[in-house]
């Protein structure tokens, strides 16, 4: 698994947020939804059969993987594992997967065999959980990263794949008038370069997602989806039970771009995972979508 890049400063979602009109515009891919599993990353590498079945039976038709390493799965290979998926009637649009290495060297192996194992399974996105910037040099590291991204999405899309970058919260810190991620909006390809607004870590940063929507329409197609908790915000929650107003968010879904959204519970966050995956599933179900 990447590094789970957590920094962490106080902070809410811009006022006047809940003034937009809500616009349920959904499409039937975002009916579904979908799980980051790296939110059982405690249980998945000794019962991967098993935990898959619960994700199912908790009401997730998606599935986001993480942790390809050796050509496997969690010990599965891509073809075994697209047959799990298969059998429990999910589908695994996108992964993450990281390319500090080809960013350090230029060496496409370890790259090109990541999203082979993306396309093996089905997956639609080839997304990068992180990627490594070196801050000393203020806005250029971000641009040297975002001509990196440009890159890596020509790869991807020779294999089928579309690229797609998720953030944590470093990014959003400023640089001048700018940020790291309006460099890599700005700096990349919109044709090739998506995003993967996490929607937690874009307000933990002080960022109002609507303004991101509006400033950059259409470029989101991909969001993580986990909750504030209200009396410690450096932690999750379960959906619904913290302090992000997703009506608000869900309601400018076409704005945003949302093709696909997967529910996420970071390392912050120590509940019983496959009660509050399920807690979760059934909060947006039957109030988001």
């Amino acid at each position: 698994m990447n590094s789970r890049r957590t920094f962490i400063k106080q902070a809410g979602l811009a006022a006047g947020a809940a003034l937009l009109l809500p616009s349920f515009a959904f499409d039937k891919a975002t009916k579904n939804v979908g799980l980051q599993l790296y939110s059982l990353r405690k249980e998945l590498p000794s019962d991967v059969k098993g935990v898959i079945e619960k994700v199912a039976k908790a009401g997730y038709t998606e599935v986001e993987t993480y942790g390809f390493s050796n050509g496997k799965f969690w010990g599965l290979t891509p073809k075994e594992f697209l047959t799990l998926l298969k059998d429990n009637g999910l589908t695994a649009p996108s992964g993450h997967y990281g390319m500090d290495d080809f960013l350090k060297t230029g060496s496409t192996d370890k790259l090109k065999a990541d999203i082979d194992s993306a396309a093996a399974i089905g997956g639609k996105y080839f997304t990068i959980a992180g990627a490594h910037v070196d801050v000393s040099k203020g806005s250029d590291g971000f641009k040297k990263v975002a001509e990196g991204f440009n890159k890596v999405a020509e790869i991807a899309k020779s294999s089928g794949l579309k690229f797609a970058y998720h953030n944590h919260d470093f990014e959003f810190k400023k640089l001048g008038d700018t940020t790291g991620y309006d460099i890599y909006l700005t700096e990349t390809d919109k044709k090739l370069v998506n995003f993967e607004l996490d929607l937690y870590w874009a307000v933990r940063s002080g960022n109002d997602p609507l303004a991101l929507f509006k400033k950059y329409p259409g470029r989101f197609p991909m969001w993580h989806v986990k909750d504030m908790d209200k009396a410690k915000p450096e932690w999750n929650t379960e959906v619904g039970k913290g302090s992000i107003d997703f009506k608000s968010i869900f309601a400018q879904a076409k704005l945003s771009g949302m093709k696909n959204f997967f529910v996420e519970h970071e390392t912050n966050y120590n509940p019983n995972p496959i009660e509050s995956i399920k807690t979760s599933c059934d909060y947006i179900k039957a109030n988001l979508i």
